[in-house]
């Protein structure tokens, strides 16, 4: 018989062994990678047969679909936090980087090398973008009085990426720069490609956010 609150206990029960298989997962990750991951081994991890763990994921792509959303959902919710009420690109950059920082493998899941075989559904994607429409209402915020580049011309004509964002052209090619420019400090960061090089990661990273931000 349901409770008079807002979930039964069997409803709490299903959340909490959803959260611990999620829980396993990432800890597979961490060790060999999202390609390696198995409902099997996870189930075999909980005590549990693997019939009885597909009753709470239906496979490997529905656990890898609830990883990314929450990975993604965290993220937005950094970036959101980050700005305030504004709009503001120094401040969705540092958030970024903390938040990459603070777990490396949740990061190059949606950043990193796509799993084989697996295809995010729409409302993913649909998450994906609203980070990125704060992105470039962050840029859109910022002025921009040079003279069009070739490449801007080129996105006046090209902006499905951008899924309908009114931002200009200028502010579009401002938001790729931010994005290819300091997701690639972050990456070769995380994977250790600066270790040994001398140099502190941080300052380049801001020494990148500084170029974008001049006009």
């Amino acid at each position: 018989m349901a409770e008079t609150g807002t979930t039964t206990p069997r409803e709490r029960y299903r959340a909490q062994v959803r959260t611990e298989i999620k829980e396993r997962a990432w800890e597979q990750i961490a060790t060999a990678g999202a390609t390696a991951l198995s409902l099997n081994a996870i189930a075999k991890q909980m005590g549990m047969s693997g019939p009885a763990l597909y009753r709470y994921f239906a496979g490997r792509d529905e656990l890898i679909t609830e990883l990314i959303r929450d990975a993604y959902g965290s993220l937005a919710d950094a970036l959101r936090t980050s700005s305030g009420s504004g709009a503001d690109l120094t401040a969705l950059a540092h958030a970024l980087r903390e938040w990459a920082l603070a777990d490396p493998h949740r990061y190059f899941l949606i950043y990193g090398t796509p799993v084989p075989g697996y295809h995010a559904p729409d409302d993913v994607t649909g998450i994906a973008q609203g980070i990125m429409a704060t992105l470039l209402d962050a840029c859109a915020a910022l002025p921009s009085d040079g003279p069009a580049t070739p490449f801007d011309t080129h996105l006046e004509s090209h902006r499905q990426w951008a899924a309908g964002h009114p931002a200009p052209p200028a502010a579009l090619h401002r938001g790729l720069a931010f994005w290819t420019r300091l997701h690639g400090v972050l990456s070769l960061e995380l994977a250790g490609h600066f270790t040994g090089m001398g140099f502190d990661p941080a300052l380049l990273y801001e020494a990148e956010l500084d170029d974008l931000l001049r006009p």
